[in-house]
């Protein structure tokens, strides 16, 4: 992971392409460094769309921060992730994830798999509002990985997935364990933190992992907002 953040913080970019199916600027690139070239994900600050509902900060932070959170509760569910500068400004780079075209998405993200219920408890972590089929990224090593965390840690709750199979279902005892290392991490990092987040948006991720862990189970749909995102995929 060391080697990867470095290659990723210090590599040359390289755009050869643009993921047209995106809201926002995704940009696919080569970072090359000490010899070698890696395919990443690079998404500038500058190609983002005002959203009024997050109106503070910007996507590509929030995509660091979901990182940071990751690796914090040792979820290890987002692709390698830094903040740096590029051929088009300051933004995120993130490492692309080759998915297993062994893997159906269309049905994988139904089933009961413990790599799923793992995200499902990232997502509610981080108050994902957007966790789409898509965003599934079945790694060929047997990981499985996530990527678009760019509205995510809202002060409201507004998680919105499409896992909800677990909904309302009691966490294990290594879940709330997770939870709980994860709680006093998060409280020793606040201060790196809030440089991604807001303090009101960092308060509320405190108090959420807090009543996750009072709670100890899986969140339910809300019946004020939309519990799917759309579209699905």
């Amino acid at each position: 992971m060391n080697e990867i953040i470095e290659h990723l913080e210090n590599g040359t970019l390289e755009v050869s392409g643009r993921l047209v199916d995106a809201s926002n600027a995704t940009l696919y690139a080569s970072c090359s460094y000490k010899g070698n070239s890696i395919p990443v994900i690079y998404k500038p600050i500058a190609g983002e769309r005002p959203l009024w509902d997050f109106p503070d900060g910007n996507l590509a932070q929030r995509e660091y921060a979901a990182f940071r959170v990751s690796e914090l509760g040792e979820f290890h569910l987002v692709p390698p992730t830094v903040l740096r500068d590029g051929p088009f400004g300051d933004g995120m780079v993130q490492q692309w994830i080759d998915i297993d075209d062994a893997i159906d998405l269309a049905q994988f993200y139904r089933t009961d798999d413990s790599r799923l219920r793992s995200m499902a408890l990232f997502d509610a972590v981080i108050n994902n509002t957007d966790r789409k089929i898509g965003h599934l990224l079945p790694h060929k090593d047997g990981r499985l990985m996530g990527c678009d965390h760019g509205v995510t840690f809202h002060e409201d709750d507004k998680l919105r997935t499409v896992l909800w199979q677990w909904a309302g279902k009691t966490f294990s005892e290594n879940e709330v364990l997770t939870l709980r290392k994860l709680q006093n991490r998060v409280k020793e990092n606040q201060e790196s933190l809030i440089s991604l987040i807001t303090i009101n948006e960092f308060d509320a991720l405190v108090d959420r992992i807090e009543r996750l862990i009072s709670e100890s189970q899986f969140p339910v749909p809300s019946d004020e907002w939309p519990a799917v995102p759309w579209p699905p995929f």
